[in-house]
């Protein structure tokens, strides 16, 4: 590789997970010297970091893959790394598979990139995929922001969800102690950031491999712990946090939700199906009502929150009435915003391997029919804000309208309204909302409203 023109790309696919490790990696490239690169084609070292959650992700990879393959063999220089869960789960196969590729390395090895880079360099070709205790990282990350930032409190997942590829590929619980989260998270108060998702696979389980007990008998460090230890971080105005689990979620965590004025009322939980046979198939851990208790819990202390989730339709051995529940459980609790998708048999899952897998033309069916209550409920959920003041923290332009900036409010709700982004990035707007979609809201800032009255 030319020492002159060091650029890189990075490709990311999946979950915010990723795009976090993606930061981290981007940050140790450009300490060694490289510099972005828009478009991959302009760059001498490609990453890409994969995901295996869903097949079509992982067959995206490889044909991403493909078309750089063909360019190295005229430009040898050419760096290719493949990162995350399908280098994790692929490991020496990938490299059989498209053997023009330098690097193959699980998350767990994110921050040993310069490291595994350095030995490509003397010409090896490396798999870096074996299970290590992850080390604090100490690298700073490449921001695609400048105002919301997300900090790893979390790796790994202990969970055996037999549909889910996630612990074979990210490893074990690994939590980072509370002063490393924090002295993070103070630094991006000093450089400007206003808003902090904390991550985790499982972010309940936050705290349970750290050592230490309180006379009640619970685990010294537990999410609600970290909430209130990082709460007055001086220039961090909201805090988030994701993926929950419901077999975790608990009372005292919704409690410090409700004191903590800078956490935002937005829940992740993922419930995956209304229906207990296929819960329990899937080996979950908890039931329908359990879920159904943890939200009504949630909307008794704070009635306004918003409520995400993520379900599977499709599982093997759903039946038409089992997918009914999960239809029914949807109807009910009028989610905010769900994420679906159609269950995807992934190498190394139990269910991958059982005989009772349902068609393509059914999962597809029943996806359809999902996605399109969703959407009902969603917009009529979304009527709530109409006519409201929301404080929306801006974030950017609106790409499709360059008259507007972007910014989301307290309840992650997508938000546009008029503005310059160079005069309002970072800063939290008052807006009143004039026209609501399921998914996002347009207004007006009460200031232009103000000038207009006058």
């Amino acid at each position: 590789m030319s020492s002159d023109l060091r650029r890189y790309h990075i490709t990311t696919f999946g979950c915010q997970m990723n795009k976090a490790d993606s930061e981290r990696m981007a940050g140790v490239l450009e300490n060694m010297g490289f510099q972005w690169s828009d478009t991959p084609d302009d760059a001498n070292l490609i990453l890409y970091n994969t995901c295996t959650i869903r097949d079509n992700a992982e067959q995206k990879v490889y044909s991403y893959l493909g078309r750089q393959a063909k360019r190295k063999h005229a430009e040898p220089d050419l760096t290719l790394v493949v990162a995350g869960c399908v280098a994790q789960q692929e490991g020496d196969a990938l490299l059989r598979r498209v053997p023009e590729v330098d690097l193959v390395m699980g998350p767990q090895h994110a921050n040993r990139l310069q490291d595994l880079l350095d030995q490509v360099a003397t010409g090896q070709q490396i798999v870096a995929t074996e299970p290590i205790h992850i080390v604090e990282d100490i690298t700073k990350p490449r921001r695609d922001s400048t105002v919301t930032a997300w900090v790893n409190v979390i790796y790994g997942c202990n969970e055996r969800c037999t549909y889910c590829v996630v612990p074979n590929v990210r490893g074990v619980e690994q939590s980072r102690t509370p002063e490393a989260i924090r002295n993070e998270m103070v630094q991006l108060g000093e450089q400007g950031f206003k808003e902090v998702t904390l991550l985790g696979q499982n972010i309940d389980a936050y705290g349970r491999d750290l050592p230490g007990a309180t006379s009640e008998g619970r685990h010294q460090n537990t999410l609600t712990d970290l909430l209130y230890f990082v709460h007055d971080v001086p220039g961090i105005e909201r805090i988030r946090f994701a993926t929950s689990h419901p077999r975790y979620f608990t009372e005292r965590l919704i409690r410090a939700c409700y004191e903590l004025p800078k956490v935002c009322e937005h829940f992740h939980i993922p419930f995956q199906s209304g229906d207990n046979d296929v819960l329990k198939a899937m080996s979950r851990g908890y039931t329908q009502e359990k879920y159904r208790r943890i939200i009504d819990k949630i909307r008794n202390l704070m009635p306004d929150a918003s409520i995400s989730a993520d379900a599977i339709v499709g599982f093997p051995g759903e039946t038409e009435a089992q997918f009914e529940n999960t239809l029914k459980l949807v109807e009910e609790i009028e989610f905010d915003q769900l994420n679906t998708a159609a269950y995807s048999p992934r190498p190394g899952t139990p269910a991958a391997l059982w005989e009772n897998q349902l068609s393509e033309e059914v999962k597809a069916d029943r996806l359809q029919r999902l996605n399109h209550l969703v959407g009902l409920k969603a917009g009529m959920r979304s009527q709530r804000y109409a006519n409201r003041i929301e404080e929306v923290l801006v974030e950017d332009q609106n790409p499709k309208d360059p008259t507007q900036v972007m910014g989301r409010t307290q309840g992650n709700r997508l938000t546009f309204f008029p503005g310059k982004i160079e005069e309002l990035r970072g800063q939290i707007v008052s807006v009143k909302v004039t026209e609501v979609r399921s998914f996002s809201l347009t207004g007006e800032p009460l200031s232009a409203l103000a000038t207009t009255a006058s």
